[in-house]
């Protein structure tokens, strides 16, 4: 996917965009000249000629279809979605209340489901017939780390639906990825005991906390024009 022009504008949209890794993405493409719509729960603080941002729950199917319908009609066009908003929990699943499971459920996958769906639906529109739809996975997947049965369990459920839409979408030059982060130092992990993490971080080949660099550098490699052969990919960092 070509870069961003005065001539040729690129419109991105990103979800869970009001702080953490979301927040770090909107400016970073900011300033590679993308427009950028954004998604939170709650208001943003971030203006920009070049962003749009919406109260949208991802979860919320009405929501996130007048979102991108807002995106069709300002734009008519979308060339690729990142679909960063996720929630976690961190507990023995015997003490982890069905409440906590249904809302890491609706989040993680159902809201990545509307959104790739809603996405691809645009990108149909495309003159150049190409997109690019990034997904985020976790290592806590196939590390089958304890203490996050629900979460791993629906990022489990990203990474397969994230191989079967990119056989469904293949045909309009739309590529499907995951990028799956190691922890990361945001509010998603802020109350996890440092022993806990430190005990996580001992499982990786590289020890360290992950950062937006290191996520953005994946995103960067799936939306480059020489990636259009690559999808139905995860990609994890930290050497998992």
């Amino acid at each position: 996917m070509a870069e961003p022009t005065a001539d040729n504008p690129r419109v991105m949209l990103i979800t869970g965009t009001r702080k953490g890794i979301g927040r770090f993405l909107v400016g970073y493409y900011l300033d590679r000249g993308w427009h950028v719509v954004g998604c939170s729960r709650d208001a943003s603080d971030l203006q920009h000629d070049r962003y749009t941002h919406h109260l949208a729950d991802v979860a919320d199917e009405k929501a996130m279809q007048a979102m991108f319908a807002d995106v069709g009609k300002r734009f008519g066009r979308l060339d690729a979605l990142i679909n960063n908003a996720g929630i976690a929990s961190m507990n023995h699943f015997v003490l982890t209340p069905t409440s906590t499971v249904r809302n890491i459920l609706n989040t993680n996958v159902i809201g990545t489901f509307i959104g790739c769906r809603e996405a691809v639906k645009l990108m149909m529109r495309n003159k150049n017939k190409a997109g690019r739809i990034i997904n985020f996975a976790t290592v806590a997947a196939p590390l089958d780390l304890e203490g996050e049965a629900a979460y791993a369990a629906s990022k489990a459920a990203v990474e397969k639906l994230t191989r079967i839409l990119a056989r469904e979408v293949a045909p309009f030059g739309i590529t499907v990825n995951a990028v799956g982060p190691t922890p990361v130092e945001t509010d998603l992990i802020r109350n996890v005991p440092k022993a806990k993490m430190d005990a996580l971080l001992d499982r990786h080949p590289i020890r360290r906390f992950g950062t937006f660099d290191d996520i953005v550098n994946v995103i960067d490699f799936f939306l480059q024009p020489g990636s259009d052969f690559i999808t139905g990919q995860t990609l994890y960092l930290g050497g998992v």
